[in-house]
């Protein structure tokens, strides 16, 4: 995905998602955020800061996160946390997020029925 692209459709809910999961582990700022996102999927999901902080926004107001003001090398910069709400909406998409996987991989693989949707032709 080129940088500073936004989110496309097939994506609602994954960035969000990604947000949730990369502060469960710790506190960070945007930037650090958009670039947790892409070394974890190997630059294959970059987000601009541009679309990730109307998404920190949201989550914030939501309760999802928390976020404190603090100075880092002479510049104020505003750290995210994972809210003890934001922890349990993170377990709840997170399966949701597998069961859909799942479901996927099942069309993709020939679907419940036995049938193949990638059609195969002999040469």
């Amino acid at each position: 995905m080129a940088k500073g692209t936004s989110n496309p459709d097939f994506l609602n809910g994954v960035p969000e998602l990604m947000v949730l999961r990369v502060l469960r582990d710790e506190s960070l700022h945007g930037y650090a955020i958009v670039q947790q996102i892409a070394q974890r999927t190997g630059g294959k999901i970059e987000f601009g800061e541009g679309s990730i902080y109307p998404v920190l926004y949201r989550l914030e107001q939501d309760g999802l996160l928390t976020s404190r003001k603090e100075e880092v090398r002479g510049r104020q910069r505003i750290l995210y946390r994972l809210s003890s709400k934001g922890l349990k909406q993170l377990e709840s998409r997170t399966a949701r997020w597998q069961e859909v996987v799942c479901a996927i991989q099942t069309f993709f693989e020939g679907g419940e029925n036995g049938f193949s949707p990638v059609a195969t032709t002999a040469s």
